[in-house]
Formats: C-alpha cells, sequence, structure tokens
C-alpha cells in the first residue's frame, strides 16, 4: 500500500490499532545519484550533509527521534525502553511497549520486519537478512516482545519490502543455513536454471515460515521486490553503491 505522510512517499501494511508504521522509498528527498534521492544510511557513503536534512525531513512524520542501530546482520535485540542506551546500538532488532518511541531498521534489500500483539501494547522492529533470519533475528524479537507483554497471546507482522524470489541468488551455504534448521525450508530454494551450484530463495517465504512457526498468526507480505522496482527503491544487490530505506515503527502516544 503507497501513501504519503508529511510529503514523504512510503509503502505499508494494513491498518493495526494502536500501531503506526511505514517503510520509507528513495523518494522525496535531495541526494544525487548513486543516493537519489533519500537516503537515510550514514554508512552508505552519501554525504553527511544530505544524510542529516533527509533524516530532518524524516523527523517530521514520526513523534519523536528513532533509535537508530548499527545493523551487523545478526540475530540480537535490543530493550528499546532500557535506560543509558548507547548511541546506534550494533544489533539487528529492537522492541519497545513505550508510546511513541520510535523504532528503525534500514534496508537495501534485507527485509524490514515489524511485529506488534492484536491490542498494540508492545512492537517489534528487525532487519533481517538470510544470516539474522537464520539465525533467529525474528524469533528472539518475539521473545522479547512476551517478555515484556506477558499476557499478550495473538501476534501480527508485516514484511516489507525486500530482494523478491526471482532475483535473490544464493550458495550452499544459504541453504544448508535454512536447511540445518528445518528441511521444511527446502520449499523456499529452487535451483537456478542452467547454474550449477546456485539456487533462487524466498526470503520474505522463509520469515514468514518462521513467524508462523513461533506463534504470528497474521503475516502480511509486501511482495515489493527493492531489486526490481529501481524508480521506488534502493537495492544492494542490483546497484553496489546505492542508499538505505528506513523501516519506522511506534505505538500511539498517550
Amino acid at each position: 500500500m503507497e501513501r504519503v505522510i508529511e510529503g514523504l512517499p512510503v509503502v505499508t501494511g494494513p491498518a493495526w490499532a494502536g500501531v503506526n508504521y511505514f517503510c520509507t522509498t528513495r523518494a522525496g528527498g535531495v541526494g544525487v545519484a548513486p543516493h537519489d534521492t533519500f537516503n537515510l544510511g550514514r554508512r552508505a557513503g552519501d554525504d553527511p550533509d544530505t544524510v542529516a536534512e533527509n533524516r530532518r525531513r524524516l523527523r517530521a512524520a514520526l513523534p519523536a527521534e528513532p533509535l537508530w542501530l548499527r545493523q551487523v546482520h545478526g540475530s540480537d535485540v535490543v530493550d528499546a525502553d532500557a535506560a543509558d542506551l548507547p548511541d546506534e546500538p550494533a544489533l539487528d532488532a529492537s522492541v519497545t511497549a513505550r508510546p511513541g518511541r520510535v523504532l528503525a531498521v534500514m534496508v537495501a534489500d534485507c527485509l524490514p520486519v515489524v511485529i506488534a500483539d492484536a491490542d498494540g501494547s508492545v512492537l517489534g522492529a528487525a532487519h533481517a537478512g538470510w544470516r539474522g533470519l537464520s539465525g533467529g533475528v525474528l524469533e528472539n524479537t518475539l521473545a522479547a516482545m512476551r517478555a515484556k507483554a506477558p499476557a499478550a497471546t495473538a501476534w501480527r507482522a508485516w514484511v516489507g519490502p525486500g530482494i523478491g524470489p526471482e532475483a535473490f541468488e544464493v550458495g550452499r551455504d544459504v541453504l544448508d543455513a535454512f536447511l540445518a534448521d528445518d528441511p521444511a525450508t527446502e520449499t523456499y530454494f529452487r535451483p537456478r536454471p542452467g547454474v550449477s551450484g546456485k539456487w533462487l530463495a524466498d526470503l520474505a517465504g522463509l520469515a514468514e515460515f518462521r513467524l508462523r512457526r513461533a506463534g504470528v498468526q497474521d503475516v502480511t507480505l509486501s511482495g515489493l521486490c527493492t531489486v526490481a522496482d529501481a524508480g521506488r527503491f534502493f537495492s544492494y544487490r542490483r546497484d553496489s553503491e546505492t542508499g538505505r530505506m528506513a523501516l519506522l515503527a511506534w505505538l500511539d502516544p498517550v
């Protein structure tokens, strides 16, 4: 679903009571190629002043400054409500039960995933590339949310734009990482036609599989491929030097 928020073109999923979330696109900023125009990543090789201006524009659409992460393709989760958090914690997911606390993850092919309970009392956001996904970043995020809201019983998730199953070519190492966890995941891989030792992987399908296995009853996939849609999305796999989109999510402020 496309929307415009404070002049920024964004994509989002189903409306959830008490929860706000969207993923930015590459449009609406001030950057020049190859970071044109709305790059939010400070470590993407862009001009720092350009990134600062883009983040200023984003801030106008949010109730508070986001908790930015220094993502490391891991599976650790931070409690965004904790005191004395470091600047940009080096991990790939965060959770909150505080209204108005804004969570953020940056992406340019990896999946942005937002998880909430049905009552909108707790929220999580995760950066899920294949390493983090196979390492349990989504399960760890859900576990941290359950610890903060032990009475919650119904869960929902939105998997945002990421590299699609026609574009994500992987080697045996990726296949083995998932099969070692659950042989049933083989269905999300198919041999690359005409290329020995390569498979096409359905990353969003793998995310849905693991979310549902962990107890998330309602999972929505955006179906948007960052590689295929150069007009709307940055893609590291496609362009190598490029910008970063961001998923932003927060509970309704009191």
